[in-house]
């Protein structure tokens, strides 16, 4: 499996390392795209890839699947063009679907193509959990509350308070670097409005702390999950990445466990 990777920071390296110099997955990753003429050569060399600031030339490599590990902003640019040219898509940014006419042509052009989207379960579980509650109708509720440190949402605070509370639509809205678990659970659960979200910057910790809370027909679930920031950059949870290669490991499997 030949795998192409869209950015050129923290996951990107991550994955590189994982997979190239590690062997961690079925397949190699052989491009990688982006803007960053600086550090895009240098993972080149180092991990032995080609490197693109083209991307139609990126995508005219014969890549099975295309990782994107970018920004929302970089997502929104990218995305159909890579569906378009037939290649199965693994989406990092996920907070890009919060705007539901992109998401509804992203879908439509990957069934046109006969392509796959991989939604990673990023820095939360839970996921097999909603999509079944849901499967007929009767999920009712889901909340998510996330703990973070000054340093994870990129703001100066020297006490515990809650910086947001609001549906996941906002949430995403007014940080999108920082709670693309709030799309991720909209998205297997009840939608972008009905998801309720609640983001706490407490001082003290040095881990990213996320509540899932969801009530249905099926019962009740509170699931916590605290997860350790990526070394090279605190905004970004480990699992995040993790989960990114999970699906690539996972992808040609002949058993697949969950939804």
């Amino acid at each position: 499996m030949n795998i192409g990777i869209i950015g050129t920071g923290n996951i990107a390296t991550y994955l590189l390392e994982q997979v190239n110099a590690n062997h961690m997955a079925e397949g190699r990753i052989t491009a990688v795209f982006g803007r960053n003429q600086e550090v895009g050569p240098r993972l080149s060399e180092r991990f032995d890839v080609n490197f693109y600031t083209d991307l139609e030339e990126f995508l005219k490599e014969p890549l099975d699947i295309v990782v994107e590990a970018s920004t929302i902003e970089a997502a929104k640019l990218y995305l159909k063009k890579v569906v378009t040219y037939k290649k199965d898509l693994v989406v990092s940014s996920i907070g890009v679907f919060k705007d539901a006419v992109f998401l509804e042509e992203i879908k439509s052009l990957a069934e046109s193509a006969g392509t796959h989207i991989y939604l990673p379960s990023g820095a939360i579980g839970g996921l097999d959990i909603l999509q079944s509650a849901k499967a007929a109708g009767g999920l009712k509720r889901v909340q998510l509350t996330t703990r973070k440190s000054p340093a994870s949402l990129g703001i100066e605070s020297d006490e515990e308070k809650v910086v947001f509370e609001g549906s996941a639509f906002d949430a995403v809205e007014q940080f999108p670097k920082n709670i693309n678990v709030a799309m991720t659970l909209a998205l297997a659960g009840i939608g972008v409005e009905k998801t309720s979200v609640r983001i706490i910057v407490d001082p003290a910790i040095d881990q990213n702390a996320h509540t899932i809370e969801a009530e249905g027909d099926f019962g009740k679930m509170q699931l916590q999950v605290n997860n350790n920031p990526m070394p090279s950059n605190p905004k970004t949870s480990l699992l995040a990445a993790l989960s990114i290669l999970a699906v690539l490991q996972n992808t040609g499997g002949a058993l697949r466990i969950g939804n």
